[in-house]
């Protein structure tokens, strides 16, 4: 998928979270090509640069670049048992009202409720939470 970036983040490996267009864009004549085929919420990493620049009046330097992009994969902490490399599983954010130093795995951005994923690598058990729940950490891919 192709979308613009703004010049300064334009660089391979870069991840980042869509969270929506400005009023500037609604009129854009790039819009459909910048922002429309982003997912709001979601996390994108930019696998490649292309070589032109456009004017924008919303990034900063008002240049944007086109870059190429996919779904990040997110790392994530979950109870789920049973869980191997090669899996599918339904993501179901955990039941828990603490807010401790795992929180942003447990929750990690771009992950939403009943996305449905393949596990990546299981990076094993990991310390127990303050809830007690024994956690799994997991690199998460989307099943598209």
């Amino acid at each position: 998928m192709i979308t613009l970036i703004g010049k300064e983040l334009a660089q391979k490996g870069v991840e980042f979270v869509y969270l929506g267009s400005v009023e500037e864009c609604k009129n854009c004549r790039f819009k459909s090509s910048c922002v429309d085929s982003l997912e709001l919420n979601r996390k994108y990493v930019i696998t490649d640069v292309k070589d032109t620049e456009q004017k924008c009046p919303v990034h900063s330097q008002n240049i944007v670049i086109p870059v190429e992009i996919e779904r990040a994969q997110i790392d994530v902490l979950t109870p789920s048992k049973n869980i191997f490399e090669g899996s599918t599983f339904t993501y179901e954010a955990p039941k828990c009202d603490e807010y401790c130093e795992f929180h942003d795995l447990c929750f990690p951005e771009g992950l939403v409720e009943n996305d449905k994923c393949i596990v990546i690598k299981n990076q094993g058990k990991h310390k127990e939470c303050k809830k007690g729940y024994a956690l799994n950490k997991l690199t998460l891919a989307f099943v598209i």
